[in-house]
Order: C-alpha cells, then structure tokens, then sequence
C-alpha cells in the first residue's frame, strides 16, 4: 500500500501515476493518471459509486491507495457538502481550526477573520453555526479551507445541498477566490452544468476509470444560457450514458 506524498511546489498541483483503489474484493479505482495544474479547476463526474469521493479523499490524504503513487504540491484542503462546523464554538473558531500550525488563539483568530472577511462572513464571525443558513454556513467552510492557505482545494459537492440562487453567488465566490489565489481545484460534482460553468476542464469517471477528459473551450463569465455549453453538456450527458 501507499500513501499520498506532499512534495514542494512545482508546476502542478498534484499527480497521480496509476492509482488504484480497493476495498476487499471490490476495485474501486483502476489505473487512475491524473495531473491537476497548480492553478487550474478540474471537475469530475461520474454516475453514484464511481469512486469520485474516494479519489478526492486520497488527494485529500484522507485514505491511501491500495496500488499507485499520488504527489500533492504543498497543501490540500477538503471541503465537503456538509459543512461540519461545531456548533458549541462559534464561527471564527471553526474557521481558524483550519490553520495548519496553530500559534496562540488571537493569532488563529485574527487569520480566521481575515478569511471570513474574503467570504463576505467578516459579520457573522462571532455568530453560532446554528444561526447561519446554508449558504452562511458553506462560506464559513470555504473560509476554514482558505485559512489553511492550500494550494490544492478539493470540492467535494460542496453546492449540493443549496438553492439555486444561493450557488450561482457561491460559484461567483469561489471564481473570485481563484483568481486571486491561483490554487489548484478538483470540484466533485453530480451537476454537469455546473462543472461546465466552473471548471477548465470536466473528466469523467467511470468503471473506476477516467472514460474522457473534456477541455471547456469557453471564456468567462459563463452562463448555462449559451449555446455552446448546452453542446457540451448534451457531450457529457451522453458520456455517462445519459438520453434526453
């Protein structure tokens, strides 16, 4: 068995050289190569049980490989659909939990408000996780990943669970937070207009292997009125055995 390997910053966010994954007799990656650049958004799709999730949490360091090497450039984050905020601690210390060398609580705290104010949260900081909605509360993990300045951020349906207005503002958000920061993304999403939206380019997953990679020749700001991304979702949804 081996492990997810953090190396020193290169041209490449991460790599994977001919991961697999098992559990028991159950292969659930086969033979994955993947390279994510240092500042380019990938999205993946696939149907349920494709192994999305489990691919996501080996670049996360989350499990291991069962076959394969994996190299992730710097540091990873993971945000997940659920928040997973602790609801005894109120926001700003959720968010500095993601430091990744905790110095003293002012410290933490100064950083985790300063992430909060780059998610529009600076005035829920002192709120609990119980009062935020769930857009508030997605924002709030977005900022516990951020503090941890990663230089790969993996998505894990983090939209999923939020209405549509609220994730059109959220893709904006993180649109924005790329631009600036020119982190690597993996985006895990079951929304292919979503992935088409965000992402540089879409692969999808299949039988434990990758079945296409799809670069979205698009400008941004893009919109899923454009006839262009309607082509390139008919192509995906025919990929992952989709008929209108």
């Amino acid at each position: 068995m081996t492990a997810t390997t953090i190396t020193p910053r290169t041209t490449a966010a991460a790599r994977i050289t001919g991961l697999g994954k098992r559990f028991g007799e159950r292969t659930v990656l086969d033979g994955i190569d993947l390279e994510i650049g240092a500042s380019e958004i990938v999205a993946l799709v696939g149907r349920s049980g494709s192994g999305k999730s489990t691919l996501l949490r080996i670049l996360g360091g989350l499990d291991s490989p069962s076959a394969g090497e994996v190299f992730v450039d710097g540091r990873p984050t993971i945000v997940f659909q659920e928040p997973r905020l602790i609801p005894w601690q109120p926001v700003v210390r959720n968010v500095a939990l993601g430091r990744p060398t905790p110095r003293n609580r002012r410290t933490d705290e100064l950083a985790a408000r300063d992430a909060l104010a780059e998610v529009g949260l600076a005035a829920r900081a002192d709120a609990w996780p119980l009062t935020l909605s769930g857009g508030e509360a997605q924002r709030a993990a977005l900022a516990r990943a951020l503090v941890a300045e990663p230089t790969l951020l993996l998505l894990d349906e983090p939209f999923g669970a939020l209405d549509a207005l609220t994730r059109l503002t959220m893709h904006n958000l993180l649109l924005g937070l790329h631009a600036e920061r020119a982190f690597g993304v993996l985006l895990v999403t079951h929304d292919v207009l979503e992935a088409i939206t965000l992402a540089d380019r879409v692969l999808v997953l299949d039988d434990g292997r990758i079945a296409a990679d799809v670069p979205i020749d698009l400008p941004r700001p893009r919109t899923t009125a454009a006839p262009e991304v309607s082509e390139y979702a008919a192509r995906l949804l025919a990929l992952l055995g989709v008929t209108h």
